[in-house]
């Protein structure tokens, strides 16, 4: 386990060397960015700034009450770029009716404990653990590591999770490694997912991978958190 905290750590420094700060989440204000985390479900992140360029156009991403104005058959024609168009609907519409419910509209649920706002998100029809943890993390600054499938089939090629382990065994795992602190866990997630689009992809593209030392000391039965490369 020590070993394993200690490679994370490291990992998080040798990407952040290869490619500099990410700059996430790509979101104007919070209300632009927990639609965003809604949107991004099981798609890429470009389709979703379509819709986010047609919701905006709309101008229905101001808040809570103009996305509320559309109607649902325009919301649907709006969102579709993003994928899974009406099971999206859906959830935006049970977002805002759990926000009309509290007092303080969007600001007061995202000023809520870490605990008591992950469970009201989680309340939500269609929001799971990635994307309340998306919300939490990006859209309310609270300090929790994202494990989506990136970070999942890194640490299963890496060794530091078993192949196929669920989401919070790797949360908890990368948490167990970093400071308690929202900036790391925002860049650490958005060097994750570069990582995974240009190079972790379900074919990996290993050669002058930032990380491929790890995999050569891994495959060499050494200890990969205790060696740094050469560059």
């Amino acid at each position: 386990m020590r070993s394993s905290r200690f490679r994370i750590r490291t990992i998080y420094h040798v990407l952040l060397a290869a490619y500099g700060p990410q700059g996430w989440w790509p979101g104007n204000h919070p209300f632009e960015t927990v639609v965003g985390a809604i949107l991004t479900q099981n798609t890429a992140w470009r389709n979703v700034e379509l819709a986010l360029v047609g919701l905006r156009t709309r101008g229905a991403l101001a808040g809570p009450e103009s996305l509320g104005r559309l109607a649902p058959d325009e919301l649907e024609r709006l969102i579709r770029p993003a994928g899974f168009r009406r099971r999206k609907a859906g959830t935006l519409r049970a977002l805002l009716s759990r926000v009309s419910r509290e007092p303080g509209g969007l600001s007061g649920l995202l000023s809520r404990g870490e605990a008591d706002l992950r469970r009201a998100l989680l309340e939500i029809r269609g929001i799971g653990p990635e994307t309340a943890d998306s919300i939490l993390l990006y859209a309310a600054g609270r300090p929790l590591f994202v494990a989506d499938a990136y970070a999942r089939r890194i640490a299963g090629r890496h060794g530091l999770a078993d192949a196929g382990a669920p989401y919070g065994d790797v949360q908890r795992l990368f948490q167990s490694a970093l400071p308690r602190s929202a900036r790391v866990m925002n860049e650490y997630h958005a060097l994750i997912v570069r990582l995974g689009k240009t190079r972790c992809r379900p074919t990996p593209a290993c050669a002058g991978c930032p990380l491929a030392w790890d995999l050569t000391m891994k495959s060499m039965g050494g200890s990969p958190g205790r060696v740094l490369p050469s560059s």
